[in-house]
């Protein structure tokens, strides 16, 4: 008897082929159960309220910022340890565990990492100074549709503060303030329409027109590394250094989860822990247009050259990257910090008005370390 499980993933070939191609390799290998797969935008992916999608799936593909959320209202199951965190890339795993207990696994990996076209220029900018002069040649796309623009500024206060923003308050004014006046800098040299724009946009306009070459901060998506994918090969690289590190990105990705209502729980954790081994992730997963979170494909070799260095490109940056609070009530926070972090961008505002009312919000928060 062939049990079917029903599962729920975001609708881009890196969220969806890969998944949907682990799942036919694992009914084909005899385990008796055959996954169906459906598709969410980015942005639900981002945004959706999980309460309704764990009664109607098994398997959720999720952000990993839901989850003290999803735990604590009783949506997930408790995973098991397996491999432990040092088999994914940086703090990936870290991100899906609440007080202790794993409800996500890290099947896929990401940060705000930058990117360019190799066949227009040779090397990509290093420091922030180098990205506003390539700017001021109108050669820089940065997206900053409201989600983005925060991950910009999460990115650059963790990064000159030297650890993660969204602490008691959101962050040193010094360290916000300078990162404020970087990426106004930046707004005012690209494209208006980068305001309206997410990564995958970005990524799409570089690959397709000659007039872009380079963005500094976006999320990484090696699809766009791989010949054939579009009709200009990206690459990857670290994001801007700061003090000679690529540090502070905020951390992304995506986490397998299984809903705690489903009916076949087991085999829906028997199906995400095989996901998640190195053999899956390194194989199957990644050559069907996946990024997988275990650190073995990001040192795979015939990986790293299927994605022109994606990985090993990279790297630096997701191993330094920040992680947002985690905390039931962030992802309320996130959604007002976002609106205030675009409309202080748009409007020009001042540093100091929009760190007080960021603030605000993640004081509301109470004591950050709470799901540690």
């Amino acid at each position: 008897m062939t049990i079917r499980l029903k599962g729920i993933t975001w609708d881009h070939e890196r969220g969806r082929d890969s998944i949907v191609a682990a799942s036919r390799a694992y009914a084909d290998a005899g385990h008796g159960v055959e996954v169906e797969w459906e598709a969410r935008s980015l942005q639900a992916f981002a945004d959706q309220d999980l309460d309704a999608l764990a009664s109607a799936y098994d398997l959720l593909v999720i952000d990993h910022p839901h989850i003290p959320h999803a735990a604590q209202a009783g949506l997930l199951v408790a995973l098991p340890d397996g491999e432990g965190p040092a088999e994914y890339v940086g703090r990936s795993d870290e991100s899906y565990r609440w007080r202790g207990v794993r409800y996500g696994l890290a099947i896929d990996a990401a940060a705000q990492v930058a990117a360019y076209r190799p066949d227009l220029l040779a090397e990509p900018p290093r420091t922030w100074p180098d990205v506003l002069d390539l700017a001021r040649d109108g050669a820089v796309l940065w997206p900053a549709k409201p989600i983005d623009a925060f991950a910009s500024v999460f990115t650059l206060s963790s990064g000159l503060q030297g650890g993660d923003a969204g602490g008691r308050g959101f962050a040193d004014p010094d360290a916000f303030a300078q990162g404020w006046h970087l990426l106004g800098r930046l707004r005012d040299l690209v494209p208006r329409e980068c305001l309206g724009e997410n990564p995958i946009q970005t990524s799409d306009r570089l690959a397709a027109s000659d007039r872009w070459a380079y963005a500094p901060l976006l999320y990484g998506y090696s699809n766009y590394a791989r010949a054939g994918f579009r009709e200009h090969v990206l690459r990857w690289t670290d994001i801007p250094e700061i003090d000679g590190s690529p540090r502070g990105s905020m951390l992304g990705g995506a986490g397998l989860a299984v809903s705690a209502r489903g009916t076949h729980r087991t085999e829906a954790i028997a199906f995400a822990t095989w996901v998640a081994t190195s053999e899956v992730q390194s194989g199957v997963y990644a050559r069907a247009g996946g990024q997988p979170g275990h650190v073995s494909a990001w040192a795979d070799a015939g990986l790293d050259e299927l994605t022109g260095g994606f990985f090993a490109g990279t790297r630096r940056t997701v191993e330094l990257a920040s992680l947002r609070p985690q905390h039931p009530g962030y992802m309320a926070v996130q959604d007002a910090a976002c609106e205030r972090v675009h409309r202080g961008l748009v409007s020009r505002e001042p540093a100091a008005d929009v760190l007080a009312d960021l603030d605000r919000m993640f004081e509301s928060l109470g004591a950050q370390d709470a799901g540690r």
